[in-house]
């Protein structure tokens, strides 16, 4: 058995190198391939949309911008356990765990909280893992359709707590809403 005729694929093919024809040379059946092709597009239904007018609808999977919950007292639910950041596969969680100071009992449930907690939006890859990482249910992908913002500075795409916590007002109205069911 010759090292010609092994072949691992099963699916060895042998190329000849044969001149082409006058009409090969011309290209002429593969221009008019190509216009079959344009012609064959030309009369499908377009798939683009006009946004303001015509909104998308969303997967139910899909998953928007991330939001750090606060319990019914408004407290941040996040203890800076580092799970998300560990189970992130993009790296684009960053924390920094600081000690609850009595004063801040108000603020924070546990006595660790996350004091710098950071998001960086150029690399999250929207995948959902610290969601499913979080023990305390802390952060979550909202269902809302708003995404990161267009800008030209790097900075704006790293979301701190600033950008990241429930607003007070939500917190309220989303306990009112666990206390009526």
């Amino acid at each position: 058995m010759s090292i010609e005729t092994i072949s691992l694929s099963g699916r060895k093919k042998v190329v000849s190198n044969k001149d082409m024809t006058f009409i090969e040379r011309l290209y002429l059946v593969a221009i008019v391939k190509g216009l079959a092709i344009t012609l064959k597009h030309l009369f499908r239904k377009k798939v683009t949309i006009h946004y303001p007018e015509q909104v998308r609808t969303m997967s139910p999977v899909y998953r928007g911008q991330h939001m750090l919950k606060r319990d019914e007292q408004g407290r941040e639910n996040c203890t800076a356990c580092g799970l998300c950041a560990l189970s992130c596969p993009a790296e684009a969680i960053t924390m920094k765990a600081a000690e609850r100071k009595a004063d801040e009992k108000h603020l924070y449930r546990e006595e660790k909280y996350a004091e710098i907690y950071e998001i960086n939006m150029l690399r999250c890859i929207f995948c959902g893992l610290c969601e499913e990482a979080c023990p305390k249910d802390a952060i979550y992908l909202t269902q809302s359709k708003v995404l990161v913002p267009a800008s030209y500075e790097r900075e704006d795409f790293i979301f701190g707590k600033d950008k990241l916590v429930m607003p007070l007002e939500m917190a309220m109205k989303n306990a009112q809403l666990k206390n009526a069911n």
